[in-house]
């Protein structure tokens, strides 16, 4: 690994044109732009408003915080490669660039695991709810997830550089993407990354596997409810969080298991722009749009900032 701390890696991007480049920059620009400001709103609000302080508002200000971290590593660096036309990054850049990224992304499968839990005891057994969901558990669980992310984003990065390069060190890809960088190594000598991606696999499996069976039982619960308005609000609620649990898991999954050429085609750009940035950009917008006490506990936050600032 020492042969390499010098030469550092060249970041390839979407096209070779430059015109054609900053016309991708810029709408990563806009969409990084409206990731900040809904996941800072969420946290914000979530930290400011008295009624927002419920453990699901408790996850949610941490998932925001993730998906801050897990688009930023990433996309200014690009930004920033586009708009010099420049896209060398030198090794430990890169080694940072996949520690956080890996960590941010498992941390927040972990998160939505433990998000879903959440909703399974608030709507299957909400009588027990503020005994189960205390506020120990509750910081224990988001203490669990930091740890665990950052575990398996150390395991991860080193398993990944561990492994001999070779030859050009060209990544056909805006960020240092592990699987575009295990397509340089010049030995067979995967063993470890091998072990490694199979164990984080293994407890990403286990996270979908008690993801599902938790919203086999709360759909079951909520169905069963008498009244018609309590069935749409357990929907409101529990209906956003699927949404972004399937959003991530798809686009994921996709990345790690397509075919990785040295030319992307167009399809090969949307699935990253899906797997990378889409996630972070929207989830703000599918919680806060069909949350309406988020959407209420927004507006005191503006008119509070509107009456402070006369």
């Amino acid at each position: 690994m020492a042969n390499f701390t010098t030469t550092g890696f060249l970041l390839i991007g979407f096209s070779t044109k430059p015109e054609l480049e900053l016309f991708y920059a810029s709408l990563f620009f806009i969409l990084y732009l409206l990731a900040l400001t809904g996941n800072m709103l969420i946290i914000t609000t979530t930290s400011l408003d008295d009624s927002l302080q419920s453990p699901m508002y408790f996850f949610l200000k941490h998932l925001s915080l993730l998906d801050l971290c897990y688009i930023s590593v990433t996309v200014p660096r690009y930004l920033y490669n586009s708009f010099l036309q420049s896209g060398n990054i030198s090794f430990w850049e890169c080694v940072f660039q996949c520690f956080v990224f890996t960590l941010c992304a498992c941390a927040e499968m972990y998160m939505l695991t433990l998000m879903s839990y959440d909703r399974y005891v608030a709507i299957c057994v909400p009588l027990r709810y503020e005994i189960i969901m205390n506020v120990r558990t509750c910081v224990h669980g988001v203490v669990g997830v930091w740890v665990s992310g950052t575990i398996s984003g150390v395991m991860h990065t080193t398993a990944t550089f561990s492994v001999k390069l070779c030859g050009p060190r060209i990544i056909h890809q805006f960020f240092c993407d592990i699987p575009q960088i295990l397509k340089l190594s010049c030995s067979n000598d995967y063993v470890y990354e091998v072990g490694v991606t199979v164990f984080l696999s293994l407890g990403a499996f286990l996270c979908i596997i008690f993801i599902g069976f938790s919203y086999m039982h709360i759909f079951s619960s909520v169905l069963k409810m008498p009244s018609a308005e309590g069935r749409a609000k357990a929907f409101s609620t529990c209906i956003p969080h699927l949404v972004v649990v399937l959003l991530f898991l798809s686009t994921g999954a996709f990345e790690y298991l397509k075919s990785h050429s040295n030319s992307p085609t167009v399809s090969d750009i949307l699935l990253t722009v899906m797997y990378t940035v889409v996630p972070p950009t929207f989830n703000p917008m599918i919680y806060s749009l069909r949350n309406k006490a988020v959407k209420s506990a927004v507006r005191k936050v503006f008119k509070g900032n509107k009456a402070y600032l006369c």
